[in-house]
């Protein structure tokens, strides 16, 4: 009974009504350039919206055999291969140098301008919601997104963040 938004049936033109203010948020396959590269680094995104918000987020790397998820109010937990879900909190205070993951098959002039500004920093190139992910893990301190992007790009992928202690803003 809750109704599902998916980027391919959204692109199809098919608009489910949301205006209950709850549906789930689906990208069944977001890092479309890394899965042509096969380099693993794509996800499957699946987010529980509430009232404009992700409360619940779930982001798969099937390939890297990871799965990320968070809950408002729960928590945000890494499973590897299967195995056991281990809590995970972004990392505070930041690391020194700076570690900052950017889009590996997105990056541009604008991003090399925000990288000259922050001074010292440690950048990782990462495909997907998965630099969310890395955030969220403690793993990176900081991930800019200045580009383009649409909700079931991040829905996921920010619940996650949320739930680890982090946030997502825009300037």
């Amino acid at each position: 009974r809750i109704p599902v938004v998916a980027e391919e049936s959204a692109a199809a033109g098919a608009k489910p009504d949301v205006s209950g203010g709850v549906f789930f948020l689906v990208d069944p396959l977001d890092g479309t350039k890394e899965f042509l590269n096969r380099n693993g680094e794509f996800t499957v995104n699946v987010a529980l919206v509430r009232d404009h918000k992700p409360v619940l987020g779930v982001v798969a790397a099937p390939v890297l055999n990871l799965v990320y998820y968070g809950v408002a109010g729960a928590g945000a937990f890494v499973a590897h291969g299967g195995g056991a879900a281990q809590p995970i909190k972004v990392r505070h205070p930041a690391a020194d140098p700076l570690v900052i993951v950017g889009s590996r098959s997105h990056r541009g002039d604008s991003l090399d301008s925000v990288l000259e500004r922050v001074g010292a920093h440690e950048m990782r190139p990462m495909g997907s919601s998965l630099k969310f992910c890395l955030v969220a893990e403690g793993s990176a301190d900081f991930y800019p997104r200045l580009g383009p992007t649409c909700e079931w790009d991040t829905a996921a992928a920010q619940a996650v963040v949320e739930a680890a202690g982090g946030s997502v803003t825009t300037l």
